[in-house]
C-alpha cells in the first residue's frame, strides 16, 4: 500500500476521507498497518477497533502524535481526530473492522495483479508448523511472505495480508476459528489459490458439539475457493469427503495418498512420492507429526506447479516443539502454544521416540472440549503411560483427570505457578520434559521458571514476548 494515496486507500476500505494529510510529499501511502497506538511505527496506518474493554478509535490523536501516516476509525471518532494538530490522513468508517477487511481484500487483489499467489492453511492442529514448513520449501525460489506468529483471526489475517510487501510472489496465510462462519470470512478476504486442511480433530468440541461440525467449519475453506483452485486434504478423511468439490483440483497427502512418504533415510533425508515424481528432501526436523505436515506442505507446493528439492531449514514459530537444553542434560520440549487430544498424542509420541533417558510430561488442561473433557483427559493419561512416560505432572482442574488414567508416578498442580515450583523439585539430570497445554493455562510461566531456576540456567530458545499475546487460542 505504500503507493496508495489517501483517496485511493479510502476507496479501498470503503471509508470516508475526512481529512487529507497536510503534507503529502514523500509519503503517498502508509508503510504498514497497526491496531495499537502504543506500538505503531511512524508511517503506519492506525486502525482503531472496538474491543470488549476499549474503543481504539479514542486513541486516534495519540496515534497521529506518534507519527502515524493516518488513522482509520469509527465515524464518531473521525471528526475529533480531524481536529488534531498532528499531521496525517483521517478516514471514518461505520465499522472499522469491516473497513480493515475491505482494505486487506483490495491489497490481496493488487498482489494478484502483480502475480502473487496465496496458500491458506487451516486445521485442528499443526497448521502453524505446516505454514512454517511451506514457507521454507519455496523461500529460496520465490519471494515468500507468511502470517507472523498467531495472526490468523478476523483481525490477525487482514494484518498479515496487509503486511505482505508489494514484491511478494507467494503469501502463506494461516486461518483459525472459534465457530461457524469464521473460516468462510477469512477465505473471502484471502481469495486463496490453494487451500490446505491439515486435519480434523477434537478441538472446540464445547463450541461446535461434534467432529462433523468441526469438519464443516474447516471445510468452509473448500466452499470459498474459486472454481479451478486446488485443495489439499488428508487422504481418506471421511469427515471431509462430502465437502469436496468436482470443480476443484484435490490433492491428498498421507498414507495411500497422492503425496506420500516412501522412505526415511539414515542421513536424515526423506523420499516423497507424488505420482511418478520422486522428491528427496532433507528437513531440519524429525518428528513424525511434522513429517506429516511436510507432506501437506509438499502437496500445496506441487499444486502450485513447483517441486521442492534439497535442504528444508525451518524455524518454527515459538512454543511449537522447540527444544531447550538446560544444565545437567535436562531437555525441555517447549510445546505449550495450544493443545487438544490429537496434538497431545503427537507430542507424547515424539517424547517417546526421542528421549534418551527418563520421559517426563508436564501437561495442562485441554480447553473447549465440552462434556467429554474428563474422559478425553483421562485417555491422555492412559496414552502417556502406554508410551513410556515415567513421570506425569498435571496442571489445572481438567488435566488432573490425566492422573487417573496414568499408572506411573504422577503429581497434580492447580496452576502454572504451582507447577513451576513442583517440577523443579522432581527433575533429574538427563530428563526430557514435555511441557504442553492449552494457551489459557499459561505454561510459558513454567518455561520461564525452568530457565531461571538456580542450577538449571537459562535457555535461549525463546523470549517472553509471546506470553502476553492478546489473541485468544483459536484453531
Amino acid at each position: 500500500m505504500r503507493d496508495w494515496d489517501a483517496r485511493h486507500l479510502a476507496v479501498a476500505a470503503g471509508a470516508a476521507l475526512v481529512r487529507h494529510p497536510l503534507q503529502t510529499v514523500g509519503r503517498p501511502g502508509p508503510q504498514g498497518v497497526s491496531i495499537d497506538s502504543r506500538t505503531l511505527s511512524p508511517g503506519d496506518l492506525f486502525v482503531g477497533l472496538s474491543g470488549e474493554r476499549t474503543d481504539g478509535g479514542a486513541h486516534a490523536a495519540q496515534a497521529l502524535e506518534a507519527g502515524a501516516w493516518g488513522v482509520l476509525v469509527g465515524e464518531r471518532h473521525a471528526d475529533a481526530a480531524a481536529e488534531s494538530a498532528y499531521d496525517g490522513a483521517v478516514l471514518g468508517a461505520e465499522e472499522p473492522l469491516l473497513a480493515l477487511h475491505k482494505l486487506a481484500l483490495s491489497w490481496r487483489r493488487e498482489l494478484r495483479a502483480r502475480g502473487a499467489m496465496v496458500i491458506a492453511i487451516t486445521g485442528s492442529t499443526g497448521k502453524t508448523s505446516t505454514k512454517d514448513i511451506l514457507a521454507a520449501l519455496l523461500a529460496g525460489r520465490l519471494k515468500v511472505a507468511a502470517s507472523p506468529e498467531n495472526l490468523n483471526t478476523e483481525i490477525g489475517l487482514p494484518l498479515a495480508l496487509l503486511g505482505a510487501p508489494a514484491e511478494t510472489e507467494l503469501l502463506v496465510l494461516e486461518m483459525a476459528m472459534r465457530g461457524p462462519g469464521q473460516i468462510a470470512q477469512l477465505t473471502a478476504i484471502a481469495e486463496p489459490d490453494v487451500g490446505v486442511i491439515v486435519n480434523v480433530g477434537p478441538a472446540h468440541l464445547e463450541l461446535l458439539g461434534s467432529l462433523e461440525a468441526i469438519a464443516a467449519a474447516k471445510a468452509e475453506l473448500i466452499a470459498g475457493l474459486a472454481p479451478g483452485a486446488s485443495v489439499v486434504v488428508p487422504a481418506g478423511e471421511p469427515l471431509l469427503r462430502s465437502h469436496l468439490r468436482e470443480d476443484l483440483r484435490t490433492v491428498t497427502f498421507g498414507e495411500n495418498a497422492d503425496v506420500r512418504l516412501l522412505e526415511r533415510r539414515s542421513d536424515g533425508s526423506v523420499l516423497i512420492a507424488h505420482g511418478e515424481e520422486r522428491i528427496q528432501l532433507r528437513p531440519s526436523f524429525t518428528q513424525a507429526h511434522n513429517l506429516r505436515n511436510l507432506l501437506a506442505a509438499v502437496a500445496a507446493v506441487r499444486a502450485l506447479g513447483y517441486t521442492p528439492r534439497g535442504s528444508v531449514e525451518v524455524r518454527f514459530s515459538a512454543m511449537r516443539g522447540q527444544r531447550a537444553e538446560l544444565p545437567g542434560g535436562v531437555v525441555v520440549v517447549e510445546d505449550c502454544y495450544n493443545a487438544n487430544p490429537m496434538s497431545m498424542r503427537a507430542a507424547i509420541d515424539d517424547l517417546a521416540a526421542t528421549a534418551p533417558a527418563r520421559r517426563v510430561a508436564l501437561l495442562g488442561d485441554m480447553l473447549e472440549l465440552g462434556p467429554d473433557a474428563p474422559r478425553l483427559h483421562r485417555e491422555i493419561g492412559e496414552y502417556a503411560g502406554a508410551r513410556g512416560v515415567e513421570l506425569l505432572v498435571t496442571v489445572g482442574p481438567l488435566a488432573a483427570a490425566m492422573g487417573e488414567g496414568f499408572d506411573g508416578e504422577s503429581h497434580a498442580a492447580g496452576d502454572a505457578a504451582a507447577a513451576a515450583e513442583l517440577i523443579a523439585t522432581l527433575l533429574r539430570d538427563g530428563d526430557t520434559v514435555l511441557v504442553k497445554g492449552s494457551r489459557g493455562v499459561g505454561l510459558e510461566r513454567v518455561l520461564a521458571s525452568l530457565r531461571a531456576e538456580p542450577g538449571l540456567g537459562e535457555s535461549d530458545a525463546l523470549g517472553d514476548s509471546h506470553a502476553a499475546s492478546a489473541v485468544s487460542e483459536q484453531r
